[in-house]
């Protein structure tokens, strides 16, 4: 009888230990084929479903887009600095007035650009090609071309360039129209510090940013998409490789990217590459008068109702504006039926008039409201800055 309660309290034992080990080493083995837990999933990546490679990847974005875009190398004269001792009163009291001939010195500048067509029209910013002497352009596989300047637009601060070659090359496609809405995947690519073609990823942060002083005609689509000092001119692309926007300016304290981005939207620079093309310049709608935005205190002080439409604070001398009969105090509220809700949107839309045609301006003057037209000028070109007359 001994022997047998032995066997079984060795039995037990053993039986006892096994569990312990399947326990800590193999407890699926005990529990059976219970269902992941969501903190499972998580922390065990290698048991869900490996994405396709269309959700995953921008690759194919990226090689149909990468080729169009190019580096931009420029180039211009500029004077050296005048030695100190040049304008010493001692230094010239006892060596008399000294010329310096010196001769200039060469500065450099990079950027990006893309190639809008395929017999070598490229697009970029003013910005970019400015004062420069000397353009010439590298593409993606390493072949490069002398460019001249076709025109440039500064109040968009967009350029075309012309390639001086007569193949084909490989141009970008432009997105159908501006589609684009905040939380879309986008591209940017270009060539930021010099170290060659770079694409970075982000989405639509926001749209229609304006009233930033950048540009007089702002309308900026704004991406978390890292764009860098020589960036600028770059592609912005959708996450099928067409073109929504040529990156413009970056937000930084540091000269860096903090993840607040710039670029013009691509109907914008659409309409400026075939304005230069046919005609080599620009051309706008302009009325000669200064606006103002209506604040709630202005409102107050004129006795206006709401603060929709443009204050004008001043109308030019022998300007449209004035010969129609606009005056320093009125509130433009509708050009053609077109309502005006502020003066960004009462530049664009004169702006968008062809000089000469008449329009039907709607002012309110103390408590009516007049009908005025309006034979639409023609937008003086800025020299420099931009000019605050519009």
């Amino acid at each position: 009888m001994r022997r047998l309660w032995l066997i079984f309290a060795q039995a037990v034992t053993v039986s006892v230990a096994v569990l312990f080990v399947l326990n800590t080493l193999k407890p699926e083995w005990l529990k059976g084929a219970a269902p992941a837990s969501v903190v499972a999933i998580l922390e065990a990546p290698e048991t869900r479903a490996v994405p396709s490679s269309g959700a995953s990847s921008y690759a194919d974005a990226a090689k149909r887009s990468m080729p169009a875009v190019v580096h931009i190398y420029t180039s211009k004269d500029v004077a050296r600095p005048r030695h100190p001792l040049l304008d010493d009163p001692i230094f010239r009291h006892f060596f008399g007035e000294q010329r310096d001939n010196a001769p200039p010195q060469r500065a450099s500048g990079l950027g990006s650009g893309v190639l809008a067509s395929p017999d070598g029209l490229i697009l970029t910013n003013n910005h970019v090609i400015e004062a420069a002497d000397e353009i010439e352009v590298a593409l993606n596989d390493g072949r490069k071309f002398p460019a001249k300047l076709v025109g440039r637009d500064p109040e968009t601060d967009l350029a075309v360039l012309k390639l001086q070659d007569n193949g084909q090359l490989p141009a970008i496609t432009f997105a159908a129209k501006d589609e684009v809405e905040v939380g879309d995947v986008v591209l940017a690519i270009g060539n930021p510090f010099g170290v060659g073609q770079t694409v970075t990823m982000g989405i639509v942060s926001a749209l229609g940013r304006s009233q930033l002083g950048i540009n007089t005609f702002e309308n900026y689509i704004q991406t978390d998409a890292a764009i860098n000092p020589g960036n600028s001119g770059g592609a912005l692309v959708d996450s099928h490789g067409n073109l929504v926007g040529i990156n413009t300016a970056i937000y930084s304290r540091s000269g860096g990217s903090l993840g607040i981005g710039f670029a013009i939207p691509v109907s914008i620079a659409r309409n400026v590459l075939e304005q230069i093309v046919a005609t080599g310049e620009v051309t706008r709608g302009w009325i000669g008068v200064e606006i103002q935005e209506i604040t709630a205190e202005l409102a107050e002080s004129f006795g206006i109702p709401d603060v929709e439409g443009a204050l004008i604070a001043g109308v030019l001398r022998d300007s449209p504006a004035e010969r129609a009969g606009i005056r320093p105090g009125d509130i433009l509220i509708g050009v053609d039926g077109a309502p005006i809700h502020d003066p960004k949107g009462m530049l664009e839309i004169v702006a968008g008039l062809p000089p000469g045609r008449s329009a039907h301006f709607r002012v309110r003057r103390a408590e009516s409201e007049l009908d005025l037209q309006v034979q639409i000028g023609r937008r003086p070109t800025p020299a420099g800055p931009a000019l605050p007359g519009r």
